[in-house]
């Protein structure tokens, strides 16, 4: 017989969406975690079928839960474990697009002493 709720906390982190248990309690006490459109405490119980909504950096994601686990497995096993809406996969794609263009690009080289000396000057005058 398998249990029928698991603790929202351990299933994050069985699901690999935190990389510490204690990183997930954090994340749903901060509020990074809603459950059918509510706020959940850490011991939360999550049944197959329920919707969380997971905002972790600058990514959200919107996930049906298929299956249930209290221990941390393969990355494969816990791809199993949720199926994730087409709509949140579009949009983080999208987000990660435009942030991937307004990123500034990042130096050819390290300066030299001559740059460096420029820009410890520069900085002193900023002060």
């Amino acid at each position: 017989m398998t249990k029928q709720t698991v603790r929202i906390d351990k299933w994050l982190w069985a699901a690999r969406f935190f990389k510490t248990r204690s990183l997930a309690t954090e994340m749903v006490n901060a509020g990074h975690v809603q459950c059918n459109g509510d706020r959940p405490k850490p011991s939360k119980g999550i049944q197959i079928g329920d919707i969380l909504k997971i905002v972790r950096n600058q990514e959200q994601y919107m996930i049906t839960v298929t299956g249930l686990a209290e221990k941390r497995g393969s990355a494969t096993l816990a791809q199993t474990l949720y199926h994730e809406d087409e709509q949140s996969i579009k949009t983080r794609e999208e987000q990660y697009q435009l942030r991937k263009l307004n990123a500034s690009p990042a130096p050819d080289r390290r300066p030299d002493k001559k740059a460096r000396r420029q820009i410890i000057r520069f900085r002193r005058k900023e002060d």
